[in-house]
């Protein structure tokens, strides 16, 4: 299982979405909400992506394709670097 760190900004209408639910419904990917601010006309998110990377990639081409920015911060493959 893949790990990716994301911070989610969504403006105007978007931030009024229900998308964190629609990506849990349609993808196989977990999201752990590290750190939110949301109002009425925009929101960002900290989250933690966890799934397959197939899936963790289609939901973020999902979530771009609904204007949503997203930004990778950080990714965790489960192998160590040395």
């Amino acid at each position: 299982m893949e790990k990716v760190e994301v911070t989610l900004i969504a403006r105007g209408n978007q931030a009024s979405e229900p998308w964190i639910w629609k990506l849990c419904k349609n993808f196989n990917v977990s999201v752990n909400i590290i750190k939110a601010n949301v109002e009425p006309t925009y929101g960002s998110m900290l989250v933690e992506f966890e799934g397959p990377v197939e899936e963790i990639q289609r939901a973020t081409a999902w979530l771009l394709t609904t204007g949503i920015h997203v930004e990778a911060k950080q990714r965790s493959v489960g192998v160590q670097e040395v």
